[in-house]
């Protein structure tokens, strides 16, 4: 019997009207803005009002290093989800909005697959509510006011060659990274080098993913650092006055988005930033908002945990004050067979010595996971070719490292399949036994910070950085930034810098090539090895066999 695709099985979901499911949760029907039949936004009036309920427990979700074998990090968040809603318990899943770019691209959506899946897929993985292009309009709109207010006699004395307020759009292309603007006379203002990078790259869309309200959106909005002077004063999006009309576009993509699961449990599906050039979380007010309405929420981090774990306690959980209960560590035979050694088309063939040799780089993360004093559990989301034996080599290897491992079928059977893991992680979060702390506190010194995540979470030697980068971290440790937090951008396959490097790595240093201040956002971003805030498309980027089909239908989404 041939496999259904992922497109075929959300096709066939039996979805109830959205105003059920927000019933679930016991949002009003007044309180929910719908788009269309299947999807809504809920409203900051609603939000507002549950600020004196007690929170449920968070549980995150992460994963080992990405191979292209496939991991299934949001399946398995989606399926958790499903699977303690199908022990009784009253759970809430968090995951991330897709951006356009990869979709369009290489990597795919970000629904879920199989029997786990959020629901309409389609929607959520093209335009969904608009929210990626109203950033995407914030963003711009600041942009063009910076070279409005140059052309218009500069009154604040912007330096032009220091602007660091670049463009941006929901797409990859590469042409678009470095470019010159204002060409053709006076009439068109003064040339100048700049660029564009990705939407999720936007710190615009780092701060609507981090602000708890309007308020603190628009103030996180105005302590955008945008340009220098020639005396290098900084100058903020609030003296542009860029602020007001900015939240403006941003009032309704504020609101968090309410959709289902294949199995009619509701998901929050709310921001969208990249966990390999950002922070990689879903937004804070929807994670509050569901921590008020449910006894679980299950919440993903993009990539590794060596990425999306740590941005998700050192950046949002820092900055939100949330202390998630237990994490899942997602893993998969395959994965590790590639981490062993094994070339992706021999994957179908069992090798137990190569599942062995791969384990280290799981082993890793779950003693990072558990460095932050997180209780950790290890999902082995199966695939239909995984054997007994290298199933149970992984089992043996997790328990070495005084975990427990478990094998999980949502993917095929939805909750059914995930309910063992689904009893393991609410004993976890019931035991207590969480201590959750960040990796380092606010007041160590930044370039500090950057050492620290490389040594302790990337078990590099070091931090290789020209001067020009410490000093550049010490002028805005004086200017009052010091206590931010640090951003890594680097490569999501590996520990190191170099995207061919798997396993667990030692005996290498990380190499930091340009720093990045998100005033507005609160935290540093550093650039390390050779990573792009603008992807290109692949040589055969999926945009080429998606379509529409005489019935109407997208095919070629996946």
């Amino acid at each position: 019997m041939a496999v259904k695709t992922d497109i075929e099985i959300a096709r066939e979901a039996k979805k109830k009207p959205i105003m059920e499911i927000g019933a679930k949760l016991g949002i009003p029907a007044e309180h929910l803005l719908p788009y269309g039949h299947d999807k809504a936004k809920v409203s900051q009036e609603f939000i507002k009002s549950l600020a004196g309920r007690p929170d449920g427990k968070l549980i995150l979700v992460t994963a080992i290093n990405p191979t292209p074998a496939g991991e299934g990090k949001t399946t398995t968040t989606v399926g958790l989800g499903d699977g303690l809603n199908r022990i009784g318990k009253k759970a809430v899943v968090c995951i991330r909005e897709a951006s356009l770019g990869p979709n369009f691209g290489m990597k795919g959506g970000a629904a879920g697959g199989g029997y786990s899946q959020v629901v309409p897929m389609e929607e959520m993985n093209l335009h969904f509510t608009g929210d990626f292009h109203a950033i995407t309009s914030a963003h711009n709109l600041l942009s063009a006011m910076i070279d409005n207010h140059i052309y218009w006699g500069n009154e604040l004395e912007i330096d032009a060659r220091r602007i660091v307020w670049r463009r941006v759009m929901d797409m990859n292309d590469r042409a678009l990274r470095d470019i010159v603007v204002n060409l053709g006379g006076v009439s068109n203002g003064f040339p100048r080098q700049t660029g564009f990078d990705i939407t999720v790259a936007s710190e615009v869309m780092a701060i609507l993913c981090l602000s708890n309200d309007l308020e603190d959106l628009q103030k996180r909005l105005g302590d955008i650092v945008v340009a220098y002077t020639r005396a290098k004063k900084p100058i903020y999006a609030r003296d542009i006055k860029a602020d007001g009309a900015m939240t403006v576009l941003l009032k309704d993509a504020m609101q968090p988005n309410i959709v289902q699961t294949l199995e009619n449990n509701p998901a929050f599906v709310h921001g969208g930033p990249f966990a390999n050039i950002a922070h990689g979380c879903n937004s804070v007010i929807a994670t509050k908002t569901a921590l008020k309405l449910g006894d679980y929420v299950v919440t993903e981090a993009g990539f590794g945990a060596d990425l999306g774990a740590e941005k998700f306690f050192d950046i949002k959980c820092r900055k939100a004050g949330l202390k998630p209960s237990a994490a899942v560590i997602v893993a998969t035979v395959r994965a590790m067979k590639m981490n062993g050694g094994v070339a992706k088309a021999d994957l179908g063939a069992e090798n137990v010595e190569a599942v062995k040799k791969g384990c280290p780089n799981l082993g890793r993360h779950i003693g990072n996971v558990k460095g932050f004093g997180v209780p950790v559990v290890v999902a082995i989301n199966h695939f239909f070719s995984d054997t007994d034996a290298e199933i149970a080599a992984v089992k043996a290897y997790v328990a070495e490292q005084g975990a427990e491992a478990i094998l999980c079928k949502h993917w095929a059977h939805g909750s059914a399949g995930i309910e063992e893991l689904a009893h393991k992680v609410v004993a976890l979060a019931e035991s207590g036994s969480a201590n959750f702390a960040p990796l380092y506190p606010d007041d160590m010194p930044l370039f500090q910070k950057l050492e620290t995540i490389a040594k302790r979470i990337y078990h590099a030697d070091g931090v290789i950085a020209d001067k020009s980068i410490r000093d550049q971290l010490k002028t805005w440790e004086a200017a009052g930034y010091g206590h931010l937090p640090i951003c890594v951008a680097k490569t999501q396959y590996s520990f190191t810098t170099d995207p061919t490097v798997r396993g667990a790595p030692t005996g290498h240093s990380v190499p930091c090539r340009e720093v990045r201040l998100s005033a507005g956002a609160g935290f540093i971003v550093a650039i390390c090895g050779e990573i792009m805030t603008m992807p290109g498309l692949p040589k055969v980027p999926s945009a080429e066999v998606i379509r529409l089909n005489a019935d109407g239908n997208v095919e070629g989404l996946f």
